[in-house]
C-alpha cells in the first residue's frame, strides 16, 4: 500500500534520507555547487579591479540607471516564475504557459540589455584583455548571462512540453525545480549588481 504521506513527484523519483526527492536534493546540490563557484568569481572581481594599470576603470564606464532598469527587469522576472509555478499548482495550464513565456521574455530582455552594454564597453575601449577589470568583470557578468540564457531555454522547454502535452499531471514538480534555478540566478544578480556595480571601486591602480 503506498504510503499517503509522500508526496507525488513522478513515478521515476525517488526519496532519501533527507526526505527531499532525489531530483529536488540534486538540484540543491547543484546550486551549492555554483554558489561556489560565483562566490570565487565575485572574490576575484573585487580582488583585482582596483589592480588595473590602465583604464577604462569601472567609473569611466558604468551607467548605473540603465544596468538598474535591466537589473529591474530580471528582478520583475522572479514574480512571474512564481505566478507560473502557482498557475501549475492549480493545473492552469494556459495561464501556466503565459507567466513561463512571460519569465522567459524578461530574461531574454535582461540579457540583450547585457549584450548592449558589453558592446557599448568595449566601444569605450573595455576588452576582455584590456586590463584585470576587464577580464575579471567580463567573465562574471559573462557566466552569469549564460545561466539566464540556460535558464530561457528551460522555461521555453516547458512551455513547449506543455503544447505538446508530454508535461507530466503533475506539472508543479518540474516547474518547481526550473523555479528554483531561475530564483538562485535572480539572487546572484542582485549581488552582483550590489557588490559591483553600486559599491565604489578604487579611482585607478591600487599603488
Amino acid at each position: 500500500m503506498a504510503d499517503v504521506t509522500t508526496p507525488n513527484v513522478g513515478v521515476e523519483d525517488h526519496y532519501t534520507s533527507t526526505g527531499l526527492s532525489s531530483t529536488k536534493l540534486a538540484m540543491w546540490l547543484f546550486l551549492a555547487s555554483e554558489c561556489l563557484l560565483f562566490g570565487g568569481l565575485i572574490t576575484a572581481y573585487i580582488l583585482y579591479r582596483g589592480a588595473s594599470l590602465t583604464g577604462p576603470y569601472p567609473q569611466d564606464v558604468f551607467d548605473i540607471r540603465y544596468t538598474s532598469v535591466s537589473s529591474f527587469v530580471l528582478l520583475a522576472s522572479s514574480l512571474t516564475m512564481v505566478l507560473a509555478h502557482n498557475a501549475s499548482l492549480d493545473k492552469d495550464y494556459p495561464r501556466m504557459r503565459l507567466w513561463l513565456a512571460g519569465t522567459a521574455m524578461l530574461g531574454l530582455t535582461f540579457v540583450g540589455g547585457q549584450v548592449f552594454e558589453f558592446t557599448a564597453f568595449y566601444r569605450e575601449g573595455l576588452a576582455l584583455s584590456t586590463n584585470l577589470f576587464g577580464t575579471t568583470f567580463y567573465v562574471l557578468t559573462g557566466f552569469h548571462g549564460v545561466h539566464v540564457t540556460v535558464g530561457v531555454l528551460m522555461l521555453l522547454i516547458l512551455v513547449v512540453m506543455s503544447w505538446r502535452g508530454s508535461l507530466s499531471d503533475e506539472p508543479a514538480f518540474p516547474v518547481e525545480m526550473v523555479g528554483l534555478y531561475w530564483h538562485f540566478v535572480d539572487i546572484v544578480w542582485i549581488v552582483i549588481f550590489t557588490l559591483v556595480y553600486l559599491i565604489p571601486s578604487p579611482q585607478g591602480p591600487i599603488r
